[in-house]
């Protein structure tokens, strides 16, 4: 059974599809035109990288350990029903990752196993039931990765108006546990934290998708999402995915360039930062750009 080939996070679509709202054209505008400020990039360390299996990075490689990356984020172990792990008792993908050899790697050596997912978000959200028990078959099955903690790829936003529903359902995986928020809606920092905080349990973590790779909102106010999360979780439960992508001239994305993307790390630094994604956006040429960069 093939798996269909994303290059891309199913987030990007998403995004862009709804990011000319009347104050987000502003936000799109105004990053369109921005140019590089000053930033101390010596201070700057990258804690991950997210990995979205698919057939064109089923061979994972990167030299991102050299920005300081040692932990891998992967997106889903299972995806439509099919599997990058033997023995979950559905299908498997056509050629499975080697899972030794991306143990061994310095960027990963700490992992956080996405988990039962769905290319359609919408499909995803209609059969959490399903993707809960997937989940946590998949969470038992033994990997030589070192796993230390675990993501449901059900992604979360406050247009979702039943998300409580995944509270019990939550409770059936195993922890440490992350899910990921994105605000297209844009709904404001202090009102989503506020919206999570009434019914996400308490022992679960939140990656935070920036939105600044689909024009969505400049990186100072990421920032501002950031720190009204961490008032209402907890600074310990939140991190932020750093979109490395930029819409690119007549559809379709492209890498951020590094003038891009720099601007982005000195907004979270002090935070972990997880770069999404790594195999398809963040090259091995682009790392040795920050590397230098941070030598500064």
């Amino acid at each position: 059974m093939p798996i269909e080939n994303v290059p891309r996070h199913k987030a990007v679509t998403r995004f862009f599809g709804n990011v000319f709202g009347p104050y987000r054209l502003a936000a799109a505008m105004a990053a369109l035109t921005l140019s590089i400020a000053p930033v101390h990039a010596a201070d700057i360390s990258v804690t991950g990288v997210v990995w979205q299996p698919d057939n064109d990075t089923i061979d994972i490689n990167g030299t991102w350990d050299q920005i300081g990356v040692h932990q891998l984020l992967i997106q889903w172990s299972a995806v439509d029903n099919t599997a990058f792990i033997a023995g979950a008792n559905i299908p498997t993908a056509p050629k499975l990752p080697n899972w030794k050899r991306i143990a061994a790697q310095p960027w990963a050596r700490q992992v956080i196993l996405g988990l039962a997912g769905r290319f359609d978000e919408n499909a995803a959200r209609n059969n959490l039931e399903e993707l809960t028990v997937l989940s946590a078959r998949l969470a038992k099955l033994p990997t030589p990765l070192n796993v230390v903690g675990w993501y449901f790829p059900v992604e979360i936003d406050p247009t979702w108006v039943d998300a409580k529903r995944l509270v019990p359902l939550l409770a059936t995986l195993p922890r440490p546990l992350w899910i990921s928020v994105y605000d297209s809606a844009n709904v404001g920092p202090d009102d989503l934290a506020k919206w999570l905080a009434t019914w996400l349990p308490d022992d679960v973590g939140v990656f935070f998708q920036d939105g600044v790779g689909v024009y969505a909102r400049q990186a100072p106010v990421a920032v501002e999402y950031l720190n009204a999360l961490d008032k209402r979780l907890g600074k310990r439960r939140v991190r932020v995915i750093a979109e490395a992508f930029r819409p690119k001239v007549g559809g379709g994305f492209r890498p951020a360039t590094v003038e891009e993307l720099l601007p982005q790390l000195s907004a979270y630094e002090g935070r972990k930062i997880y770069l999404f994604d790594g195999p398809h956006y963040v090259s091995d040429a682009m790392v040795d750009d920050l590397k230098q960069l941070l030598k500064k």
